[in-house]
């Protein structure tokens, strides 16, 4: 490294943003994550012993699994390679893996490979790493905020320990906010700036678990407010910090892990009755950007499978409502997907229309030879009398508009697929079906 090397490094260190300079140093400077980083944690004991092996850190945004690979970086004997997966390529890994193997073959010390978002290496990328974990080239760390099992290959994950990072709490996050305006080394502390409680809390609030987001408040905060004439504090306010934070901050990815357990829970509370969580998974959806008619295809879904003949109008609303709101858009579609959403989710439920289709097609798979019987064939064509296609039953000739005839395959004469419920609706099919087949009510 030259002069200008040096020169190029220590600017970039200044003119770096705050979330970035406040990064730990060492494990006491981490912020929350008790779970895995408390005394006695497996990786704790890892770190402190430099012993760690291969590593998986999964977790949202802003929640410190890059400044965990830092700490270690701090820490550790290791020669410590960082790449990110989103700029860097198979060449950068081939040459991270040739300085590995000359370090430990003549210095006799291991090298550990940070990959930042691993999960958008693909599958033949992340193939190429396997050989070298798994000979202990590298200790890899990798580091996601998509669910590592399904988007990282199952061999690595097969390699690795997975540590999953939650949302820092708002305590976690207050210390933070604390630290970065008094901070006068990494932080913001030569500014002679100040904040108030109620700051503090109302960002942490806001960030929703997301450190970054409260730290890059807290920069633009501090920068963009004029000194106290008076005395010369920059005072950062709950007004100060409402301009630089106007919007929660969601966590709602549309292609991503966060996305698929939302869904999830909107169908789960849809089905399970309770309207005030599925109009909140909803409300988050359209938050977030989702899309009205993916949404709006989940409730005709969940009408269908959930509800069923409980209540059919419930599919009829849901149809509907998909119509209703590709000729309509935002905002007033989110009125329109609240009602079908409070709809499912208040209907009566039964799921015997999905286990009824479920049975049939088993059903299918296993008799799919069966044949139709006879008498249900066509008959409107000539020859059909002597093929046997006789002894039909008209429905509307008999008492009740009903006759009992055979209309199931010989083979699967006596099944039974769709069995009413006693919920809403269908009690009274039921009782329908029974008054039908009873003979003493002519």
């Amino acid at each position: 490294m030259d002069l200008f090397d040096y020169m190029r490094g220590q600017n970039a260190k200044k003119e770096a943003p705050l979330a970035r300079r406040l990064r730990p140093k060492k494990l006491s400077d981490v912020v929350g994550q008790e779970h895995i980083l408390g005394p006695g944690k497996l990786l704790t004991r890892a770190i402190e012993a430099d012993r760690l092996s291969s590593v998986i850190f999964y977790g949202p945004p802003g929640t410190g699994k890059t400044s965990l690979a830092y700490v270690i970086a701090n820490t550790t004997k290791s020669d410590f390679k960082e790449i990110n997966a989103t700029t860097s390529g198979k060449k950068d890994m081939e040459e991270v893996v040739r300085e590995a193997r000359n370090t430990l073959g003549m210095y006799g010390r291991k090298t550990i490979l940070f990959v930042d978002e691993i999960h958008r290496f693909n599958k033949a990328q992340q193939d190429f790493l396997l050989p070298y974990v798994e000979d202990g080239t590298v200790i890899l760390i990798g580091a996601t905020t998509e669910n590592p099992y399904f988007e990282v290959n199952s061999a690595l994950i097969s390699r690795s320990t997975v540590f999953q990072l939650h949302p820092l709490t708002e305590e976690n996050i207050q210390t933070l906010i604390r630290r970065a305006v008094y901070d006068k080394e990494q932080g913001m502390g030569i500014y002679n700036a100040e904040i108030s409680d109620e700051a503090v809390s109302f960002l942490a609030d806001m960030a929703e678990g997301d450190a970054r987001n409260a730290l890059n408040a807290v920069e633009l905060a501090v920068m963009t407010t004029e000194p106290d004439k008076a005395d010369g504090k920059i005072r950062i306010t709950t007004e100060v910090a409402e301009e630089c934070i106007q919007r929660r901050n969601i966590k709602y990815d549309k292609d991503g892990d966060n996305h698929y357990d939302i869904i999830s829970a909107f169908i789960k509370s849809m089905r399970g009755s309770d309207p005030d969580a599925a109009v909140y998974y909803l409300a988050k959806m359209l938050y977030g950007g989702e899309s009205v008619t993916f949404i709006a295809r989940r409730i005709m879904i969940c009408a269908s499978e959930d509800v069923g003949m409980a209540d059919p109008q419930a599919l009829q609303v849901a149809v509907a409502a998909a119509q209703a709101v590709e000729r309509v858009g935002m905002p007033e579609s989110q009125l329109i997907l609240a009602h079908a959403a409070v709809y499912v989710a208040t209907a009566p439920k039964s799921n015997s229309v999905t286990n009824a289709i479920y049975a049939a097609m088993d059903a299918v798979k296993t008799h799919g030879r069966a044949e139709v019987p006879p008498h249900l064939r066509d008959a409107h064509y000539s020859g059909s009398k002597e093929l046997g296609h006789v002894g039909y039953q008209y429905a509307h000739d008999y008492p009740k508009h009903y006759v009992e005839q055979q209309y199931l395959p010989d083979a699967l004469v006596g099944s039974k697929f769709y069995i009413p419920s006693e919920q809403g609706k269908e009690a009274d099919i039921q009782k329908w079906m029974d008054y039908l087949k009873d003979d003493t009510k002519k």
